[in-house]
């Protein structure tokens, strides 16, 4: 029987934290868990809109600039007066904008997604900067800043409200990807854009929620960085999007769209938040785990190209081996 790559991906992620039960002292433990997975809730946050994109085909490359534009803002208003419920919708509606005008350049004016992300992944960024410049704000109320840390859990369990959450979201995701008429048009539009538009899809449409969700969870995840960490600073987030990318790729998600799990990218943010907290628990430094996520990432993609390439030679062996 052939092993899915995603299937795969998730004995790899028992294999680690097996590993890590073995190996490391004190990994098991509800503290350090409730830690590690929250350490990586932003990033799990920002890989389910990202996991729909990729499906359908496109990439969004600002989510972590939009992260940190989000936390830029939720800092200044704050330090301007501002009552925090009132910061929260503001914050999530610029995501909202940010998402919008992704959409709009890919959608409308036909720019393809990767070059348009790349653009945006400088403007929110640099917007970030304009905001905040070079200052961090801090002092944040408590009365929401103890919901996104790893101390408060839910009852009972050893998961924090943000990871949680994910939880929730991950679960509506996955029935709208592999049980609704929207997720088949995303497979549709990702393995053949043109046959979906002909067959009655509303390729634009979809496209541009893709990215607006995209924008809308991104600002919200720049919200819960900000109170996890108490601090907003412009550079808040800065790197996520490779690793939200290398988990939606790690578990199986076809980087040309139409192919693809949602328990795949799940079990792919999983793992690397396992293999970084593994690592950070063994003293390995921050930029031997860059590199160890790089690689992941270049496997990710390399990997299953050469299983196939592989396959079909061995398919057209054996067709010339009977003719």
């Amino acid at each position: 029987m052939k092993l899915r790559w995603d299937t795969a991906v998730g004995v790899l992620l028992v294999a680690v934290f097996l590993t890590g039960l073995g190996t490391t002292d004190g990994f098991a433990g509800r503290d350090n868990l409730a830690f590690a997975f929250n350490d990586i809730a932003e990033v799990a946050l920002m890989a389910l809109p990202m996991t729909l994109l990729v499906v359908a085909g496109q990439v969004d490359l600002s989510v972590a600039s939009m992260l940190g534009l989000s936390s830029a803002l939720t800092g200044q208003l704050w330090d301007a007066g501002w009552a925090f419920e009132t910061i929260v919708p503001i914050v999530l509606l610029v995501g909202v904008v940010g998402g919008l005008l992704n959409g709009w350049l890919v959608t409308r004016v036909g720019l393809p997604s990767l070059a348009v992300t790349i653009g945006t992944l400088a403007l929110y960024r640099g917007l970030a900067s304009v905001v905040l410049g070079s200052n961090a704000i801090t002092d944040f109320p408590e009365t929401y800043a103890k919901w996104a840390v790893d101390t408060t859990t839910v009852p009972g369990t050893f998961l924090t409200y943000p990871v949680a959450l994910f939880i929730v979201l991950a679960a509506i995701a996955a029935v709208v990807l592999h049980a609704t008429g929207v997720g088949r048009s995303l497979f549709a539009i990702g393995a053949q854009e043109d046959a979906a538009y002909f067959a009655g899809i509303r390729v634009k449409r979809v496209k541009l929620l893709l990215f607006v969700v995209s924008g809308l969870i991104s600002a919200f995840a720049g919200v819960v960085f900000t109170l996890r960490y108490g601090s907003a600073r412009a550079d808040n987030g800065q790197g996520f999007e490779m690793l939200v990318i290398a988990s939606v790729l790690l578990g199986g998600v076809d980087f040309d769209g139409g192919k693809g799990t949602l328990f795949g990218a799940v079990a792919g943010v999983l793992l690397i938040g396992v293999l970084k907290n593994l690592l950070t628990l063994n003293d390995v430094a921050n930029e031997v785990q860059v590199i160890v996520t790089g690689l992941l990432l270049v496997a990710s993609v390399l990997t299953p190209r050469l299983i196939t390439t592989v396959s079909a030679w061995r398919h057209r062996r054996a067709a010339a081996s009977t003719s």
